[in-house]
């Protein structure tokens, strides 16, 4: 399609997009610090700003999460620049309308609902004809595309959801809540040790005691996946939860003298009944 013939907007994007290229291709050539940059040197800085994306979504921060995006997006298109300076003839040189192209072919070729004659009317439907496409494409293993460098919580969402897509799953979240307190209970029976005396010699097998507490775990991941629950989101809201309720202990601490090393669990117990009745989560 001619340039003229594309919406304003449109134009305007896709602007935007040649705008960066353009500064991406200045900076990898004067400044120092970005002509020095490797794939590897960016690679901790890349996953450090997608957290500050996903802190930003949680916060549902708008003009946060267009400032991270823009941020990732900078990422994006300078592992393409560094990938166009190999060789001409290097098997691993690539730029970004390589890079863009593959992801438009693999997005038409695995959608044969929208672009071919396959029927998929249901979200269940499309995924099971996503993973089937996928082991087609070579992939050996329905798993084989859980990236193993995911967080644990994460990889277990995953796991469940591509066993699912090949037809591996429980029927009713009934079942999965009576497996949940199986594990429990299983847990509870081998680890839970409040009756024995301070002094006893009964020590924890850790190596087993880890792996009954992952298999709970990995239940509860399974109960929260079939009531669109997801775990590693609800932790994450806690884990802010209790960081702006421990913070308000420290203020409201620190307002009336006291240090919080100093205070007995009971007084810490009035702030964080205060901070859950105040703050709004």
């Amino acid at each position: 399609m001619n340039f003229d013939q594309l919406s304003p907007r449109r134009q305007e994007q896709l602007m935007a997009f040649d705008r960066l290229l353009t500064i991406m291709d200045e900076l990898r050539e004067q400044c120092p610090w970005d002509r020095k940059q490797t794939m590897d040197s960016l690679r901790h800085l890349t996953i450090e700003e997608t957290y500050e994306l996903s802190d930003a979504i949680l916060e549902k921060d708008v003009q946060e999460i267009r400032k991270e995006l823009g941020d990732i997006q900078l990422h994006l298109v300078f592992y393409a620049k560094i990938a166009s300076e190999t060789g001409t003839e290097s098997p691993d040189r690539f730029d970004m309308a390589d890079v863009l192209n593959s992801v438009c072919d693999k997005l038409i070729s695995r959608h044969p609902h929208i672009y071919g004659d396959t029927i998929a009317e249901t979200e269940e439907q499309v995924k099971a004809n996503w993973e089937q496409l996928k082991l087609k494409e070579g992939n050996k293993s329905v798993l084989g595309g859980v990236p193993g460098s995911l967080p644990a919580l994460v990889k277990a969402m995953r796991i469940q959801e591509k066993a699912r897509g090949a037809g591996f799953d429980w029927d009713e979240k009934q079942q999965v809540w009576e497996k949940v307190e199986e594990e429990m209970q299983e847990f509870k029976a081998e680890f839970n040790l409040d009756g024995e005396p301070a002094e006893s010699n009964v020590t924890i097998d850790i190596e087993r005691a880890e792996g009954e507490f992952g298999d709970l775990l990995f239940s509860l991941v399974n109960y929260a996946r079939f009531i669109d629950i997801n775990p590693e989101t609800a932790l994450e809201r806690t884990n802010k939860k209790f960081i702006k309720r421990f913070q308000y202990i420290e203020q409201q601490a620190r307002a009336n003298g006291k240090k919080l090393n100093e205070m007995t669990l009971s007084e810490m117990d009035v702030y964080w009944n205060e901070a859950k009745t105040i703050l709004d989560f």
